[in-house]
């Protein structure tokens, strides 16, 4: 969807993160979105009034007792003329004040007056993040209605710190101010699917690992392209370097078992589309330390074993979602090798593609992919991976109905 002519109302609160949020007025200004900023006395501390309100073009409200911006009960205005509400970064304070009803500034007031959606980009260190007071108030805003986006795992700003509580990146907010304000027909909607993406890595010792090649760009796309439509989508993630989509609960995994146990942990559900290229087979038994070699020895044997078929377990499970999705990645007999993977897997339908390394398809950014069905083989054209996401998601809505 497009954001020209919208109005975002956004709340910077304290935290290192802010200066992000110069960055976000950017682009949101870029798709001609009007942005009206409120900044808290801690969001001052990190950037200033004069750089949000330059990127901005517009006033920046600061103060629940303005003289000059309250004598028309600004903050009533300023909660309902807009269109979404969106707070990046959130603290764990002002989340706090959020899911408690709190109101003791301009920022948490408009929270508490508004009646329109709201969007909230948290950012904080990880152990606050993780902490029971911080999570018990996330699962009251999302209680309540009010959206995430983020938070991502990498460094932080103090040294030496480490894990979940970055602040999403600006085109992540933007593509999740997208997916909450489109107006599109929401055929999936009530719906909720499973999708799993990427690689497995199955350690050999704690400095190796067996894996396929896949940068889960198309797993990834199909979660957003079902959240799209409505869905309320589960991802289960190998480990990739791209970003969680908008929209998506994202469970990250490493090994083909774990990501088996975050699958079933999301049942039920009534789809399942199982895209990750999961490794066949593991390690039967890892390697404490790192393997050395030895001078005139032959490498150590290793002893294989194979891991769980998640797209047969799903297709055969007690709880089996009403549509089944499997993909097949092959390097010759695409079509042959899918029909019976169709039938073995217990699958409805099966995405099947060349991923030879002539393809570029493995890490690439577009499909050429057949959907394979008991009525038939459908030949889809060389897409952009996002374009072979969004038909898939129109066919899997086609085939659920109404």
């Amino acid at each position: 969807m497009t954001l020209k002519d919208k109005r975002i109302l956004l709340i910077v609160s304290g935290g290192i993160a802010a200066y992000k949020s110069l960055d976000l007025i950017r682009r949101l200004r870029e798709r001609g979105t009007t942005v009206i900023p409120i900044m808290t006395a801690g969001a001052q501390q990190f950037v200033t009034p004069l750089a949000v309100g330059a990127l901005s073009s517009g006033h920046v409200f600061t103060d629940l007792f303005s003289r000059e911006d309250e004598q028309d009960v600004g903050h009533i205005r300023l909660a309902r003329d807009c269109d979404l509400v969106l707070v990046a970064p959130a603290t764990a304070d002002l989340m706090a004040k959020m899911a408690n009803g709190l109101a003791d500034d301009l920022a948490s007031t408009v929270l508490l007056a508004t009646d329109r959606p709201v969007l909230v980009a948290p950012a904080m260190n990880p152990k606050m993040w993780a902490h029971a007071a911080t999570r018990r108030n996330a699962g009251t805003l999302a209680g309540d209605g009010v959206r995430f986006v983020g938070p991502n795992a990498g460094e932080m700003a103090e040294g030496g710190e480490a894990g979940l509580g970055r602040m999403a990146e600006p085109l992540e907010i933007v593509a999740a101010i997208e997916n909450l304000l489109d107006e599109g027909p929401k055929p999936l909607a009530g719906r909720r699917a499973i999708v799993t993406s990427g690689p497995t890595h199955e350690p050999i010792d704690p400095v190796r690992y067996i894996a396929n090649r896949s940068s889960g760009r198309q797993g990834h796309a199909i979660a957003a392209a079902l959240a799209r439509l409505g869905a309320d989508v589960t991802l289960v993630s190998g480990p990739v370097e791209i970003a969680d989509p908008a929209g998506v609960r994202t469970i990250h995994v490493e090994r083909a078992e774990e990501m088996l146990d975050g699958v079933l942990a999301a049942l039920p559900a009534d789809i399942a589309v199982m895209v990750a290229a999961v490794a066949d087979w593991r390690v039967a038994t890892a390697g404490g330390q790192k393997i050395k070699k030895k001078p005139g020895e032959a490498p150590p044997p290793l002893q294989l074993a194979e891991n769980p078929d998640i797209l047969k377990t799903i297709g055969h499970h007690a709880q089996r979602p009403k549509l089944v999705v499997g993909f097949a990645a092959e390097t010759q007999e695409v079509e042959a090798n899918a029909r019976e993977k169709l039938k073995r897997k217990g699958a409805d339908l099966i995405v099947a593609n060349d991923v030879s390394p002539k393809t570029g398809i493995m890490g690439g950014s577009r499909n050429s992919v057949s959907i394979v069905s008991k009525d038939g083989v459908d030949a889809w054209p060389d897409l952009d991976k996002n374009e072979v996401a969004a038909r898939l998601a129109a066919l899997i809505a086609e085939r659920l109905g109404p």
